[in-house]
């Protein structure tokens, strides 16, 4: 039977970011996308200047009782970026309404980055963040996210490999699910992540590249969800995302550099359905 999630996050009208980058890559692994959407912005907000912005916060129960009632089921629900610590909680109570213990929960703690906390957020909202990565399944913060939600200093790369347990270790504490720490970098020239699922720690490697582009997390995290409900393992669904972000940067750094455009995943997707062996 097909598998089905819900997305929640935002719909950034252009910037290849939130949903515009979550429905179709996990719709491309043959994965029915169903979306929750938090607010509507003409553009993202990285780089761009006077975009439009509508706050859905209102809607997010409603839907989530409407498909209660539908019966509607699902196998995974994957929160992304969250506006507000009011759309913490109600996201909270949306997965509890429409969720089964069945259903997965995949949450990408998205709020920070290069040390510091994304505009808008109150220092109160990392402590906030915790108790939906409580809940979750799966975490997947970058390192600045999971020092925030620890209560530990932010460490430029290169990292100690002791720094980056006491960041897992903290995170631990935080949530009984499994954790995919990203951004980890031990050495010049490569990149990626760490996989604890229970007791066992694995890390996941790709050839760096000089270029940051907004929405790569996304990028990640939706390719993660795809791995994981096809069958793969934490870690393979950590190298299938990781590659695959990796080859999308590099083409878009080829063609087209203007990083706040997004990556050139689309021409991609093959490449994806290759490292999942759906074709």
């Amino acid at each position: 039977m097909q598998k089905r999630v819900a997305a929640i996050h935002d719909i950034s009208c252009f910037g290849k970011c939130s949903l515009t980058v979550a429905l179709p890559i996990i719709s491309a692994a043959g994965i029915e996308c169903a979306g929750i959407p938090t607010a509507v912005l003409s553009t993202h907000t990285g780089g761009f200047s006077g975009y439009t912005f509508r706050d859905l916060t209102e809607d997010i129960v409603p839907i989530a009782n409407h498909w209660k009632k539908e019966e509607l089921t699902f196998d995974a629900v994957y929160t992304g970026y969250l506006g507000s610590i009011e759309q913490i909680d109600l996201v909270c109570q949306a997965v509890d309404t429409f969720g089964t213990s069945d259903t997965m929960l995949i949450v990408d703690p998205v709020m920070a980055d290069h040390g510091r906390l994304y505009g808008g957020f109150p220092e109160s909202f990392p402590k906030e963040m915790c108790r939906l990565c409580a809940k979750a399944d799966i975490i997947t913060p970058n390192i600045t996210e999971a020092a925030f939600m620890t209560d530990m200093p932010y460490m430029e790369a290169p990292h100690s490999e002791e720094y980056i347990k006491d960041l897992l270790s903290g995170l631990r504490k935080i949530t009984n699910g499994k954790i995919v720490l990203t951004g980890v970098c031990f050495k010049s020239g490569e990149i990626g992540a760490a996989c604890l699922d229970g007791e066992n720690l694995e890390y996941v490697f790709t050839p760096q590249i000089d270029a940051a582009y907004h929405g790569t997390g996304d990028v990640f995290t939706s390719t993660l969800v795809c791995g994981v409900l096809n069958g793969k393992s934490l870690k393979e669904s950590a190298l299938i995302a990781a590659k695959y972000t990796a080859g999308c940067i590099k083409l878009t750094k080829e063609e087209y550099p203007e990083m706040k455009y997004g990556v050139n995943f689309e021409s991609q997707i093959p490449t994806l359905l290759k490292l999942l062996e759906i074709i």
